[in-house]
């Protein structure tokens, strides 16, 4: 075991704080991780003030990790010291079911180890994980992503939940050209949304509310606005899309959204709001449209997202933050006053 310092949160209502713990040293196929950065997801903030419950306190978030390599176990051949590399939201998985044969270890049948808040079977049964906000971790190899080096590694860092996030519904439902897609929600999921549907070829357009957002969204790749508080804007872009990304972390009015889709066409959540999203069942089966869900991606598909990130040059619009100024992140995030994702510097410990 080895000392490692970090950030924590103690309780829901409580503000964050250093924080020392014991980090198991490396097994044969574990991987040492030096963090250079670590990005700051909506999901870290849900789990740090409970609002999905269930959080183990003392808990230390972060789940979007770019670092480099200083110690491999006795095993590992796909990694060495000095390496450049990423750690997203999984840790680990039983390997053995279906879904981690298919390469979908997000839905591991048996229940994956998150990269923290997660009960770590490689410590034992009253041992938590402990995330990114911290000088090091160590990892399973199988669960470690190589970054390509042309990418800026701040920028990239969201890459690891942001970005596997909407790259994998957009593969999966066949983003490219030919076809219409929209992007619900202009914040850290979907401005990745956009770049990512528009490297692919897609024809990309941003659904937002606010009006101040629509010259950023044409620069970072969407090729209309669709402003849907305006009555007139969407009933003109009524059935239009093939397919809607919907990014969206709070209550909305998901019928609104499903209206803008052609028959057959999908809309996937992969925001995640608090509570339960109402929807009308005729707005789905007077056009044979799909409601669907999808949540990160397997670790194939994730090494895949930053090979293309890589070859396209895309990473997220970030704002460099101390590690001491995550309380004043949170409080901006939960005003939408980012563009687009904070990151840590853990320099700043």
């Amino acid at each position: 075991m080895f000392t490692c310092d970090a950030f924590a949160v103690d309780a829901a209502d409580q503000t964050f704080h250093p924080f020392t713990f014991e980090r198991r040293d490396p097994l044969d196929h574990d991987v040492d991780i030096e963090i250079l950065y670590c990005g700051v997801c909506h999901s870290d903030l849900h789990t740090a003030r409970s609002d999905w419950a269930g959080t183990i306190y003392p808990c230390v978030p972060g789940h979007e990790i770019v670092g480099k390599v200083r110690r491999v176990g006795k095993k590992v051949t796909r990694f060495k010291e000095g390496d450049t590399v990423g750690v997203g939201c999984m840790v680990n998985s039983c390997g053995t079911c279906d879904c981690c044969r298919a390469g979908l270890e997000q839905y591991c049948e048996k229940g994956n180890t998150l990269t923290y808040n997660s009960p770590d079977p490689e410590t034992g049964k009253d041992r938590y994980t402990f995330g990114g906000y911290s000088k090091r971790i160590v990892v399973n190899d199988n669960f470690v992503l190589a970054v390509p080096e042309n990418l800026d590694l701040a920028g990239a860092a969201p890459l690891l939940c942001a970005g596997i996030t909407t790259y994998s519904p957009l593969r999966h439902w066949k983003a490219g050209k030919g076809m219409k897609v929209g992007v619900a929600g202009l914040g850290g999921l979907g401005h990745m949304a956009v770049k990512l549907a528009h490297a692919m070829g897609a024809d990309v357009t941003m659904l937002t509310t606010s009006p101040s957002k629509e010259a950023d969204a044409r620069r970072l790749g969407a090729h209309h606005v669709v402003l849907t508080r305006d009555s007139e804007n969407l009933a003109k872009a009524a059935k239009t899309l093939d397919l809607i990304i919907d990014t969206i972390a709070a209550k909305h009015n998901i019928d609104a959204y499903l209206n803008l889709l052609k028959v057959n066409g999908t809309l996937v959540q992969v925001g995640a709001p608090a509570e339960p999203l109402p929807v009308g069942v005729f707005n789905l089966i007077t056009a044979r449209r799909s409601l669907a869900g999808s949540c990160i991606g397997g670790i194939a598909e994730t090494q895949e997202m930053l090979d293309f990130c890589g070859k396209h040059n895309i990473t997220a619009d970030i704002e460099l933050i101390k590690a001491q100024e995550i309380d004043k992140a949170y409080e901006r995030m939960l005003k939408s006053d980012v563009k687009y994702r904070f990151v840590i510097d853990m320099a700043s410990f």
